[in-house]
């Protein structure tokens, strides 16, 4: 899948124009195989305007409080997700690396499951995922459901025969 990134700032003249225009490389990870997460943008902190547009460098996947970001996801049918061993400290490095921050987030049963301090915003774009959650039945999503997911354990599958894509902008939050 290609995600085409178009990015409007301002210039130093003071108007509106477009910063850049590019792809997004997918990020992949053995872990969470049949899997592609796009980093479309990001801050740590409240956003400030005007904005020229610049990328920022993000020490995680998750945003700070009061931070945010803003991905695509795209999830393969688990019946088309091929099962592969892979070597477990190596694939802990890997996950670190592309995707900071989710080892600690991530439960070690069921698999998948997790919980972050944010408040996520998510739309279906295309296909269809079931969300787990703790104490409720799975629930089936399809293209054009949304869901806010206010800081819960959740977890993510793709029992469909397409992949699914989804829109995720996810808001750093305080828990008390």
């Amino acid at each position: 899948m290609q995600i085409r990134r178009v990015v409007a700032g301002e210039s130093p003249q003071g108007t509106a124009t477009v910063i850049s225009d590019d792809f997004v490389e997918p990020i992949t990870v053995s872990l969470l195989r049949g899997a592609e997460f796009y980093a479309i943008w990001g801050s740590d902190t409240i956003p400030e305007l005007p904005d020229h547009g610049h990328t920022r460098n993000l020490l995680d996947w998750f945003p700070a409080p009061g931070g945010f970001r803003f991905v695509v996801v795209s999830l393969s049918p688990d019946a088309k997700v091929p099962i592969q061993s892979v070597d477990r400290s190596t694939a802990l490095v890997e996950l670190d690396e592309k995707l900071p921050g989710t080892r600690e987030i991530l439960a070690a049963e069921p698999s998948g499951m997790h919980a972050t301090d944010t408040v996520d915003y998510v739309v279906i774009l295309a296909g269809e995922a079931w969300l787990g959650l703790d104490d409720a039945e799975d629930l089936l999503l399809q293209s054009g459901d949304t869901v806010v997911l206010n800081g819960v354990r959740h977890g993510w599958r793709n029992r469909g025969s397409e992949p699914c894509v989804m829109a995720v902008a996810l808001v750093g939050a305080m828990r008390p």
